[in-house]
């Protein structure tokens, strides 16, 4: 290109030709400035020019593109707006002799997407100095040449253009030639004719002058060697020849076939074919053969890059005579590019509730072809909902057309296809991997619409009811379930007293044991939540139904005993076979076949007098009356259940034989025989309990020693069943969402070393831990082994009889393990403190068998921590008969 360098001179001289021109058209810029300018230098503020704000450039992304892959050459400063000089920017190489060199860069914006095209004028200066193409001109001219013939030179050329390029020529001064320029050509001509004789050859430095500043100069020889006659030069037959070349044309293409004729003959009219002046560029592309004139492809035609070409060539015959001519290629564009996409920003992940329209990443398409080569169309082709919508020149959003769910689909892998308008077609494809980010828009949801849980009565608390699932079909966070309990009351009772549910699986748990005859069924409402912001929750209800247990034995209506009194049916004495003499009554709280009754006679006088029906209860004569039965009639009725295992209760029926009462005269004498019999049973208890005493006294002194050497141990006598009892979990802190913080499970043990029923709490829970739906039950006449009664516990024991030691212990300490026990029921028997942590289990009044042959006492033990904790045992107790019921009249 020349010589390049600058010295201070120069570049103020630059700067002085430096004009920097700023216009505005349809929201463009365009700025001229000079080539070779460092990098980093100004050219212009963009910002003050376009009326932006500099602070916002950074925010915006502010950024220069090209077209293509081609150079940038400029940058923008986002600190100050300035555009500033990227790159080494000649314009000889950039724009070779064009009169105007510009370069279009684009000014990209986004937020919102904005394009501002920049024009940039590079302006030449003068960095190049006229060279010639060659060293020396060799001429050989015949002597026989007249005055004022001309010799046609080879031009300088100047890589510069305007004032800069090559402006005047001057000869050395000679004596035969003189130098004629004009717009088209150089030529020397002949001042006076040569004489070989006198100078066989002649050199004369020729020196070219361009026209900047400082000015340059270029030189070069021409030597002149002095023939013999060689008058006629070479002419070409076209002064310029045009020819279209298509690009990628393969090798030795054939691009045109020039000629040129001399009217000399022999060695005068031989011509030779060549390159007058030819860029080294241009050398690797094309080529010349000396001898026909035809010029061939060596190289690469590419449109995209060189549109056009320029090459002087020249004709030269045998004895140096030349002549020039100009051949013209244009190359013929081809679509062989195939547009290119570029993904310029992409908003990646993109939150699933985004609406639609909402856009999500700039494409920009370009294509290097021309004209209709160069026209793109864009699109998607998979069914995703987004679209491409057509922005400024070649630039696309990509735009949401629909409401998104991450649960359908997390990621799209979408793909824009770009085709141009060439024949045939080019297109290329881009793959844009687009995730979706999950907010909280799904409520967690049960797997069913409802629940049912039946669950046996007397359950164990603690023990499962049932379960519930929910599902969120969010990611993470937003979909962790967390269950709980809505809370309500169930006649009056918060429902956390009942249920709790565990909050991470669902699964609930009953928190107190049911019973059916309190309730038979109720309904919790279950909470399911997730843990997103803000959180969505969904209810479900849960039906509880309590399945009835056989665990209420009857209760005798009629006959209902009042005192100590007998209640006397009268039978007629004509009474026939089948009548109707009198009629039990019973009910039953339990339910369904737990409270099918039925009767039956299990004692009686006469047993083939009288009948009762099985269901009804009604008691009929079997027979006829007659003279000889007992004019008394005593029946005992059991009245049993259908429940497995079943319960009974029994009554005394007393019929009396007769059409008048006044016939009866033993009823008289009833209230003197009770009388006596009630003073024979007094002291027959006074004489007990006094044994009883003397030998309880005797127990505790023996087991209080036993402990004190002694640690408690599990004992189990012969005589004693191991006992079916367990003592229910005592549960700590029950939330209001009634799930269960703590358990402490407590085992019941049965000791014979007090021969009394007894029973301690322990912490831990093993293998030994009865059944909770199982009470103490004993028979009497174990009973009455562990109270060491040899004729059993009687029903006419007397007030204040010791029946049973109970002992009663915590682990904890201080005050957390004082205890305090009672008995809750209204019954006939009282707890008595003794040594330490022993309570004697004793009457309160009179017993009667036929009354009440059976006590549930529920004994509590609550210890004084904060909150206190209690436990509870259920004994029962049976006593034996003191004989045959006895009725007197």
């Amino acid at each position: 290109m020349g010589h390049k360098g600058f010295s201070v001179a120069v570049l103020v001289c630059s700067v002085s030709f430096f004009l920097l021109t700023l216009h505005s058209a349809y929201g463009d810029v365009s700025y001229s400035f000079p080539e070779e300018m460092k990098r980093g230098s100004v050219i212009g503020n963009i910002a003050k020019d376009l009326g932006l704000e500099a602070s916002r450039l950074s925010s915006r992304k502010a950024r220069i593109d090209t077209e293509g892959n081609r150079k940038r050459y400029c940058d923008i400063n986002l600190s100050t707006g300035d555009l500033i000089v990227a790159e080494r920017i000649d314009r000889e190489g950039l724009c070779g002799k064009k009169g105007s060199c510009v370069l279009n860069q684009e000014l990209v914006l986004e937020n919102p997407l904005e394009l501002q095209r920049i024009s940039l004028h590079v302006q030449d200066i003068n960095d190049n100095s006229p060279q010639f193409n060659e060293h020396m001109i060799d001429m050989e001219i015949s002597e026989s040449a007249s005055k004022g013939a001309r010799f046609l030179l080879g031009e300088a050329h100047d890589a510069d253009i305007g004032p800069n390029s090559v402006q005047t020529y001057t000869l050395e001064r000679n004596e035969n030639f003189v130098l004629i320029v004009d717009s088209n050509s150089v030529e020397l001509v002949l001042e006076k004719e040569l004489d070989r004789e006198q100078k066989n050859d002649l050199k004369l430095l020729l020196t070219t002058m361009d026209g900047g500043t400082p000015q340059r100069s270029g030189t070069v020889v021409i030597h002149v060697t002095v023939l013999d006659a060689n008058d006629n030069a070479p002419v070409f037959s076209q002064a310029v020849y045009k020819v279209s070349l298509q690009e990628n044309s393969p090798l030795d293409t054939v691009v045109v076939t020039v000629s040129a004729t001399d009217a000399d003959e022999g060695v005068n009219g031989e011509m030779a074919y060549d390159f007058d002046h030819i860029s080294d560029e241009d050398k690797t592309v094309f080529s010349m053969d000396r001898k026909t004139g035809i010029i061939k492809v060596i190289g690469a035609v590419d449109f995209e890059d060189v549109p056009l070409f320029e090459l002087r060539i020249k004709a030269k015959d045998g004895l140096g005579l030349a002549s020039y001519a100009k051949v013209i290629i244009e190359i013929t564009d081809i679509n062989d590019n195939a547009p290119v996409i570029y993904l310029k920003s992409l908003t990646n992940p993109i939150p699933e509730n985004a609406s639609p329209g909402t856009e999500v990443g700039i494409i920009n398409v370009q294509d290097r072809d021309s004209e209709n080569n160069r026209q793109v169309h864009c699109s998607i082709q998979q069914n995703v909902p987004f679209k491409l919508l057509p922005s400024i020149k070649n630039y696309y959003s990509l735009v949401t057309t629909g409401e998104l769910d991450r649960e359908l689909v997390s990621d799209y892998n979408i793909t824009i296809i770009a085709t141009d308008e060439g024949s045939p077609p080019l297109s290329s494809s881009k793959s844009v991997q687009l995730s979706v980010a999950d907010v909280n828009d799904n409520p967690p949801v049960f797997e069913e619409q409802s629940y049912s849980a039946h669950v046996t009565e007397n359950n164990q608390p603690g023990s499962s009811v049932c379960s519930v699932t929910a599902r969120d079909p969010d990611w993470r966070q937003n979909g962790t379930v967390i269950y709980s309990l809505l809370p309500g009351e169930m006649n009056g009772v918060p429902v956390s007293s009942l249920l709790s549910v565990n909050g991470d699986t669902g699964v609930i748990h009953a928190v107190r044991s049911f019973d059916y005859e309190q309730f038979r069924s109720f309904k919790v409402h279950v909470v399911a939540r997730d843990n997103g912001s803000p959180p969505l929750s969904s209810n479900v209800t849960v039906s509880v139904f309590i399945t009835d247990v056989n665990d209420n034995s009857p209760q005798i209506l009629y006959p209902a005993p009042e005192g100590n009194s007998f209640m006397t049916e009268l039978v007629p004495k004509a009474a026939h076979g089948g009548s109707l003499v009198s009629k039990v009554i019973a009910v039953d709280a339990d339910s369904g076949q737990n409270a099918w009754l039925s009767y039956h006679i299990v004692k009686s006088t006469d047993p083939g007098l009288f009948t009762i029906g099985l269901h009804s209860g009604e008691i009929r004569t079997q027979r006829d009356i007659s003279e000889s039965d007992s004019m008394k009639q005593n029946l005992i009725v059991s009245v049993k259940d259908n429940g497995q295992p079943s319960l009974s209760a029994t009554c005394a029926m007393y019929l009396v034989i007769s059409d008048n009462l006044a016939e009866v005269p033993e009823l008289k004498d009833i209230s003197y025989d009770e009388s006596n019999s009630k003073l024979t049973s007094y002291l027959i208890i006074a004489l007990v309990s006094v044994s009883t005493f003397f030998l309880t006294f005797i127990i505790v002194i023996l087991a209080v020693r036993f402990c004190h050497h002694k640690k408690p141990r599990l004992l189990f006598d012969g005589a004693v069943a191991i006992p079916s009892a367990y003592l229910p979990p005592n549960y700590a802190e029950v939330d209001g969402a009634g799930t269960l913080r703590s358990t402490y499970n407590y085992d019941a043990y049965l000791t014979t070393g007090s021969r009394t029923s007894d029973f301690k709490f322990v912490s831990s829970y093993n293998d030994h831990t009865l059944p909770a739906d199982q009470t103490l039950r004993k028979i009497p006449t174990d009973f009455a082994e562990e109270l060491d009664d040899s004729e059993g516990s009687a029903e006419n024991a007397s007030p204040g009889t010791e029946v049973g030691i109970i002992n009663v212990q915590d682990r904890d300490s201080e005050n957390n393990r004082q205890v305090r026990c009672s008995i809750q029921q209204n019954v006939p028997f009282k707890l008595v403190p003794s040594i330490k942590n022993y309570y004697s289990l004793v009457t309160t009044g009179e017993l009667d068998r036929e009354l009440v042959s059976d006590y549930n006492i529920t004994i509590i033990a609550t210890d004084e921590g904060s909150p206190p904790l209690s436990s509870q045992q259920t004994l029962l107790k049976k006593w034996m008969t003191d004989g045959s019921p006895k009725t007197s009249l």
